[in-house]
């Protein structure tokens, strides 16, 4: 039904049980968590130091957005003018490989590199651009953007995103997909018109925003005057800006994985049948049943998610602090942006590493009807780049970073909200659990894959 859910290639021929594996993530997040304890007593990561590397040109900027538009055009035609057909179309493998994992994957390596590549924000750039030299007392002030609406728009793109993925067919055939491509940059172009390029890109662009908060882990960031900089990986995550939705998008960030990888499994895919049943019985065809039951099944992991956030933050005392619930969550909401990245990479480093290897050959041959424009068409996959074996440690080794990374900033925000380290320490005890909850289950959620 949909080609691009499973990202495990493979049975991995694992040298200790998977118990055994869960065990030792385990105990490395308690030991951490007691080392900070003990060795962390002031919070450190409030105010980190960045060390300026070089300008970003405006030049730079230009020719990496008259990319990105082209790169978008370009894979829209595909999806029009090509087979239909997703294994052979360059569309389908471009925008749920290339897109959605390719880009994520160099965000945790360079920092935000969407916002330069971004083809909305180039045309809504250069659209403001020439408007301006044309008719420059003509333009509107755009509109304040409101504050009760924060993230909500993005939440809504990322939930449409992996609803297309995950769990309607029609969206990742080359032609519809092309359509809903489309449809996103034309509900882009209406937000940056209504309330700026900048505030719309930052605050209400689904892959923007997501992605912005990915490169916050990353050893590159940019400063508002466009100047590179190098800064300790993960600590910029610390001034991650909350508003509304904020949590909501990295919990489904984080379920949606969840369930891409649960899905084929007994417990989700009993669930979505059952579903599925329930709907052919109301008179729907197999195929929308199905795709219903997808929906279900993914909107159960994001509310999964969900409460185990909330027992996370309902364990932390505030009485003394005089917070809500809410407010508290907000403080700590950070510390899901490294469990987020932990999930995309444990999951979908197969399907970079494998599937990625298309992009070549199908850039050559982009409407899969027999041309060669770049010498690539033959190109294979070559499955020996790296082992089953090999893919688990590194997804071990995410999920584990992933969430010590989490415990760090938990531990640190902790010591300048609650004052002393006493405290600090004992109200990050519940966090300590969901960190292990979330761990066994991206470990539960791997093993499962490998092993079908």
């Amino acid at each position: 039904m949909v080609v691009f859910a499973h990202a495990i290639v493979g049975r991995a021929d694992l040298p200790i049980p998977v118990w055994l594996f869960a065990v030792a993530a385990s105990t490395v997040l308690v030991v951490s968590f007691l080392g900070l304890a003990a060795g962390w007593s002031r919070p450190h990561l409030e105010h980190v130091r960045q060390r300026p590397l070089v300008p970003i040109p405006l030049a730079v900027e230009v020719l990496c957005g008259a990319i990105g538009v082209f790169v978008f055009f370009f894979t829209v035609y595909a999806g029009l003018a090509g087979i239909d057909s997703q294994i052979d179309n360059w569309a389908p493998t471009a925008v749920y490989v290339g897109f959605w994992v390719g880009v994520p994957f160099a965000t945790l390596l360079f920092g935000n590199v969407f916002r330069l590549f971004s083809p909305w924000r180039a045309i809504g750039r250069f659209t403001g651009w020439t408007a301006g030299r044309l008719a420059p007392d003509a333009m509107p002030e755009p509109l304040a953007y409101p504050d009760r609406l924060g993230n909500w728009p993005a939440v809504a793109g990322i939930l449409g995103f992996v609803i297309c993925e995950l769990c309607w067919a029609t969206a990742t055939d080359p032609g519809p997909l092309a359509i809903i491509m489309l449809v996103y940059l034309a509900i882009q172009l209406v937000g940056m018109s209504l309330y700026g390029v900048e505030a719309w890109t930052r605050r209400g662009d689904a892959f923007g925003v997501f992605w912005g908060m990915l490169s916050r882990l990353a050893p590159f960031g940019r400063r508002p005057d466009g100047w590179l900089v190098l800064r300790p990986p993960v600590t910029a995550a610390t001034g991650l800006p909350v508003g509304a939705g904020t949590s909501a998008l990295l919990i489904v960030a984080i379920g949606s994985t969840a369930f891409d990888g649960a899905r084929s499994g007994p417990l989700f895919n009993g669930l979505v049948g059952d579903v599925q049943d329930f709907f052919t019985g109301l008179g729907t065809s197999k195929g929308t049943g199905l795709e219903l039951g997808l929906t279900v099944g993914l909107l159960v992991a994001i509310a999964a998610v969900t409460a185990i956030w909330g027992v996370a933050v309902l364990g932390m005392p505030r009485r003394q602090l005089r917070l809500g619930h809410a407010e508290l969550g907000r403080r700590f909401v950070h510390t899901l942006i490294p469990i987020a990245a932990a999930y995309l990479v444990a999951h979908y480093f197969s399907l970079l590493a494998y599937t990625g290897q298309s992009l070549w050959p199908l850039a050559s041959d982009p409407l899969g009807r027999g041309s060669d424009l770049f010498g690539g068409a033959e190109a294979g996959v070559d499955y020996s780049i790296v082992s089953a074996t090999q893919i688990w440690y590194v997804q071990v080794g995410a999920l584990v970073l992933g969430h010590v990374s989490g415990l760090v900033l938990a531990h640190d925000r902790a010591l300048s909200t609650y004052g002393n380290p006493r405290a600090a320490a004992g109200s990050q005890v519940t966090m300590l659990v969901v960190m292990v909850m979330f761990t066994i289950l991206g470990l539960w959620l791997l093993s499962a894959a490998l092993n079908t």
